[in-house]
Order: C-alpha cells, then sequence, then structure tokens
C-alpha cells in the first residue's frame, strides 16, 4: 500500500503515520509505504502530489506490479491520493489496484454550503479547515480538476473504497465523491460508520468503529491482491 498522511497538507509525517499504516499492514497482510511529503506552506501544491507521484514510481520500478498496489489517503491524504490518480491518467502511467480513502477532504475551497455536524468536532472547525486549504493551495484554485476531484473526469479509475463518519465536518465530501465516481463508472463501495469526528481512522486503537473500518479496509486491500493475482495467471479480473 502506499499511505498518504493526512494533516490538512501543513501537519502530519511519515513517523507520526507509524500506527495507522501498522494497523493497515496487519488488517491487509501487506506492506504499507508512508513517504514525507512535503508541507505547505513552505511547500504549497504541488509540492505534496510530486513527493507522492515519486513514490508511486519508486514502487513501480522497484517491482511492484501496479495492479498489486493500493493508494491509500486520511483526510488530506485521501483528497492527495485522488490527485495522484487523476495525475496518472494525464500522464498515461499504469494506474493502482484499488484506493482506499479515510474521510477524505476533497473540495479545499470548503464552501459555504457544506452540511455541518450537529454535534461538536472535538478536533477540526471549518475555519481550521479553510486555513490549511488557502495554505496547501498557495496560488491554485480549489476548482481545479488535479487538486479536486469532483471537477475531474475519473473515468478508468480502479475500485475504490470510502470511508465516513456520520457526523464528519467532511461527510459532504465523501458523499459526493462516491457520486462523482459512479458516475464516471468507477466500482465504489462507500461505508458509513455512527461516529461524530472527522478522520475517526486514526483511533483504531480504541474506538471500536475504527477498528472495523481498519478490517474493511484490510478485506478491500485483499480482494484487490486476489484480483491482481487473477490477472497475471491469465484470469478473469472480476471479484
Amino acid at each position: 500500500m502506499l499511505l498518504l498522511h493526512g494533516g490538512g497538507g501543513v501537519m502530519g509525517s511519515a513517523f507520526g503515520y507509524r500506527h495507522l499504516a501498522s494497523a493497515l499492514a496487519a488488517a491487509a497482510d501487506t506492506g504499507v509505504v508512508v513517504p514525507d511529503v512535503r508541507l505547505a506552506p513552505e511547500h504549497p501544491f504541488p509540492a505534496a502530489l510530486e513527493d507522492a507521484l515519486r513514490t508511486y514510481v519508486w514502487m513501480l520500478d522497484s517491482g511492484v506490479p501496479p495492479e498489486r498496489i493500493v493508494v491509500a489517503g486520511d483526510s488530506s491524504g485521501g483528497g492527495l491520493a485522488m490527485s495522484l490518480q487523476t495525475t496518472l491518467l494525464r500522464q498515461d502511467l499504469p494506474l493502482p489496484g484499488g484506493s482506499v480513502l479515510f474521510c477524505p477532504a476533497i473540495d479545499l475551497g470548503f464552501p459555504d454550503d457544506v452540511e455541518l455536524p450537529d454535534e461538536p468536532q472535538p478536533a477540526v472547525s471549518l475555519a481550521q479547515l479553510r486555513s490549511f486549504g488557502a495554505a496547501y493551495l498557495g496560488d491554485t484554485s480549489p476548482d481545479d480538476d488535479v487538486v479536486n476531484a469532483l471537477r475531474a473526469d475519473l473515468t478508468g479509475l480502479p475500485p475504490m473504497l470510502i470511508q465516513a463518519g456520520t457526523g464528519d465536518v467532511l461527510g459532504t465530501d465523501a458523499h459526493r465523491l462516491a457520486g462523482h465516481a459512479r458516475d464516471c463508472g468507477v466500482d465504489v463501495a462507500f461505508e458509513l460508520y455512527p461516529v461524530a469526528t472527522h478522520d475517526f481512522q486514526i483511533f483504531w486503537s480504541f474506538l471500536p468503529e475504527a477498528s472495523d473500518a481498519m478490517e474493511q479496509a484490510g478485506s478491500f486491500v485483499r480482494r484487490t491482491h486476489a484480483r491482481a493475482a487473477r490477472v497475471r495467471d491469465g484470469g478473469t479480473a472480476r471479484a
């Protein structure tokens, strides 16, 4: 797996994401690579995307078949995972076998019509999200179709698992992405969990819903690997 960490594009690190990477590795029975992408405001878009693309190409050059790679990301890392795949499409590079998106942040303009949850958010506010988005974008428009997957043609992307919480401040993004991807013909599995915080999967060690989400993500990755094995053996790509 290629795991792109969250943090609004302005914080977070590979070191800090060891716990989530290890949980995913155990659930999926696979290795997980977490690149230390450059962060804003010192390094605005497209710096993080360039780092993610460089890591993906390194995995290919290391001999990993593209159909065995699952690109994952939480929060802003989910948006970056979509930017990576859009870029792969544009550059006619091999696509991964699938993607897993945990509470993805997609529309970094955070429009006024976003539906806020009834319960308070202990981790992040809309004002904070907007400040993170502005720092990450720099001079890039939030409507740019590489930044914002809702504006992009996603036709041809591999199967996708999207997870979100019912009380997530970014829940609207997850719903919209699932609908848009399906409209583009992408095979989308969309899972909602009864939790009241954004990016709840990082609490897998003590939150039952997060633990369940990790297991579902692991199952998705194992199915992706099984599908890749059938393709290599000359069988059908269908699950």
